[in-house]
């Protein structure tokens, strides 16, 4: 069995252990790190730091292309406390969000890839959203990235459209986290953050 994982908010106290997870993606040649709140463009860590914590209370942006109130956590393997993934949750969606970013953004360590760890970070930060209120989750990844849809398929994931943008095809998947009726009463997303 797998070991098991635990999502944890950054702090100070976690800094040489993030920026070690950081350096690995750059030493394999990855430039973006998916769900990490921007620690793949800004070299401040505390800068970093002090921007993931105040998303937490951002207000709703008014304008496209700023930054959504959200949540992001480490993940830490409880069995030698190290970093094997990064996930964000996002609390609204704008419209960039809704097309091709998804509530949930996530990325596992290059070392730790392909043994079930991000089926179960995701199963994590899906009881967060919860929490949050969001009760349809809406998961975004590449078409080219089959073993990504595999992990929000386990999740509950289902498959509504593929979205062409820039040369790539984005795959977008609604996960329901709120009770099911048969009425038809949760056909909508109450809470799709958007004002339209």
């Amino acid at each position: 069995m797998k070991d098991e994982l635990e999502l944890v908010f950054p702090s100070e106290e976690y800094k040489e252990k993030i920026l070690d997870f950081k350096n690995e993606f750059i030493k394999n040649g990855e430039n973006i790190i998916h769900g990490g709140g921007g620690l793949d463009k800004e070299d401040n860590f505390e800068v970093w730091l002090k921007n993931i914590k105040e998303d937490l209370t951002r207000e709703i942006p008014k304008t496209e292309g700023k930054r959504v109130p959200a949540s992001l956590y480490i993940a830490i393997r409880k069995s030698d406390k190290k970093i094997v993934g990064i996930i964000q949750i996002r609390h609204i969606l704008n419209d960039f969000l809704l097309n091709f970013g998804g509530h949930i953004g996530d990325a596992i360590r290059p070392s730790e890839r392909n043994k079930g760890y991000c089926t179960q970070m995701i199963g994590l930060a899906l009881k967060k959203a919860k929490e949050l209120g969001i009760g349809n989750v809406l998961m975004v990844c590449y078409k080219d990235n089959p073993a990504s849809a595999k992990t929000i398929v386990k999740n509950g994931g289902v498959l509504e459209n593929e979205l062409p943008k820039d040369g790539i095809i984005y795959q977008r998947y609604w996960i329901t986290l709120k009770k099911r009726y048969a009425d038809g009463r949760n056909k909508s997303n109450d809470i799709l953050e958007k004002e339209f």
